[in-house]
């Protein structure tokens, strides 16, 4: 096929179409996504395992009749998708040799919807930090300027979309993981309502007490969004929250007009840090383009009672620890600093401190609440609130390895408190600076409805399209 399908733009849901209607065979749409893999990766460096071998044994046998039959897809290398007899690292040299013998249940649910696995995506140590430069794999570099970051922790998803390898992949967000990426990308990334997607509860619901962590993907479109979370979204018997079902399928919604919405815009720091001048022209933009297509917006900005910071940072670290006593169960083996990123190692001490006691976990919890029902009365008057995706643009590779914790939390202090209260968000490419970088406008609806952000972004899509819009990484082999 040479090439024809993915550069002409089409999306998951159109390649999939090509294949109900026989025009292209599974094969040829994988030997396609091969060939953009092999010519552009090695500059980007978004995929870190190649599963070529696996994708070929997945066509070799009848595909299940999906929404997604025979299109190719990436998953991230992190422990939310196992996939039986392939490496899963979570870019740490801990799980360096780790092959889980079977599959998860978010990765069984990609496959029934017909989807073909081949290859895994970069990510920071345990998906830890807000750009992908992880010590085991190297950096992944951002397809618009490859001195920037491409986000995290899904960097590496953001970065193959974005670039065109493939027009779809699985991410995951537990402090905005799916949504910076896809704003230092300029692709499109929605983090679901608290547990819409069953995958993540063990992480999420046993050993951070509170489900901060949401599975879902980075896309090109939003109808592929949409459909992809009608396939995967579900809970399980067990699951510590159950999301309110949805009215009626996401990709239904994609096709309704959302009405005449009240929106509130936010562009003023909510921890006291300063706003790069190119996020508050990014909301800016976004809350006029809203307002031209006849929303109400005005402007606002909440008033936190409690600290972001400090408390999120003791239930991640208790987490953590838990996570790798977890895993030292499972691969019976031993947990020594030389096995960690220094930063990695020094979170898991943290979390086996014995300076922080049961009181000060639960204190932190309470902490995190008080945000909630902050956040809660602030938004009550309004459908959507609107933010940037992050303080700045991508940063350049290296900044925040010694700007340490402060510069993560000012970088993502839109994103995380979304993690903290398990409302639906997502970060829509509408705006690029002077230097041709994208900066997402993020935007926040009430917890359990996806739908509201589906109608708005089809809206703000056919009003301002992004798919055509490529970095060079993808135009040399369009």
């Amino acid at each position: 096929m040479g090439g024809r399908v993915t550069p002409a733009g089409l999306d998951a849901l159109a390649q999939a179409e090509l294949v109900r209607t026989r025009q292209v065979t599974p094969a040829e749409l994988l030997d396609d996504t091969i060939d953009r893999i092999e010519k552009t990766n090695p500059a980007i460096n978004a995929i870190v395992t190649k599963m070529y071998d696996e994708a070929r044994e997945t066509l070799a046998a009848p595909l299940p009749e999906g929404p997604f039959t025979g299109v190719p897809f990436l998953l991230k290398d992190g422990g939310g998708v196992a996939y039986a007899g392939v490496p899963m690292t979570s870019a740490s040299r801990f799980l360096a040799d780790y092959v889980p013998d079977r599959d998860g249940e978010l990765t069984r649910r990609y496959k029934a919807a017909g989807l073909v696995v081949c290859g895994k995506t970069n990510l920071p140590e345990f998906g830890l930090q807000p750009t992908t430069e992880p010590e085991l794999f190297g950096p992944t570099r951002n397809p618009w300027d490859p001195d920037l970051s491409a986000g995290g922790s899904s960097g590496g998803a953001a970065a193959a979309v974005a670039a065109r390898m493939v027009t779809m992949a699985n991410a995951s967000d537990s402090g905005g993981s799916i949504r910076v990426p896809a704003s230092c990308c300029g692709v499109f990334g929605m983090k679901p309502t608290r547990l819409r997607i069953a995958s993540a509860r063990r992480r999420a619901g046993v050993s951070m007490r509170i489900a901060v962590l949401s599975e879902h993907a980075i896309t090109l479109s939003v109808r592929d969004c949409a459909a992809l979370l009608d396939a995967t979204a579900g809970p399980l018997p067990g699951d510590p929250f159950v999301a309110p079902p949805p009215p009626r399928p996401y990709l239904e919604e994609t096709r309704t007009d959302p009405g005449r919405l009240r929106i509130v815009f936010t562009r003023q720091s909510l921890v006291g840090a300063p706003i790069h001048p190119d996020a508050v022209a990014a909301v800016e933009d976004a809350a006029r383009l809203c307002e031209s297509l006849g929303h109400h917006v005005e402007e606002g900005t909440p008033r936190l009672g409690s600290d972001l910071a400090r408390p999120f940072t003791t239930v991640s670290a208790g987490g953590l620890a838990w996570d790798i006593a977890h895993l030292e169960r499972v691969t019976g083996k031993k947990a020594r600093p030389e096995d960690f990123e220094a930063a990695t190692w020094a979170m898991i001490e943290k979390g086996r401190s014995g300076s922080t006691s049961l009181i000060d976990y639960m204190d932190a919890l309470a902490e995190l609440q008080t945000l909630c029902d902050d956040l809660a009365a602030f938004q009550a008057p309004y459908d959507l609130w609107l933010t940037p995706a992050t303080a700045s643009p991508a940063p350049p590779l290296g900044a925040f390895a010694t700007g340490g914790l402060a510069a993560m939390g000012a970088f993502l202090q839109f994103t995380t408190l979304i993690n903290i209260t398990g409302q639906p968000a997502v970060s829509i490419p509408l705006y690029w600076n002077s230097a041709g970088v994208p900066l997402g406008a993020h935007f926040v609806a009430p917890y359990g409805d996806e739908g509201m952000l589906f109608r708005l972004a089809a809206q703000l899509e056919a009003a301002r399209p992004w798919a055509a819009r490529a970095p060079h990484q993808a135009e040399r082999f369009s």
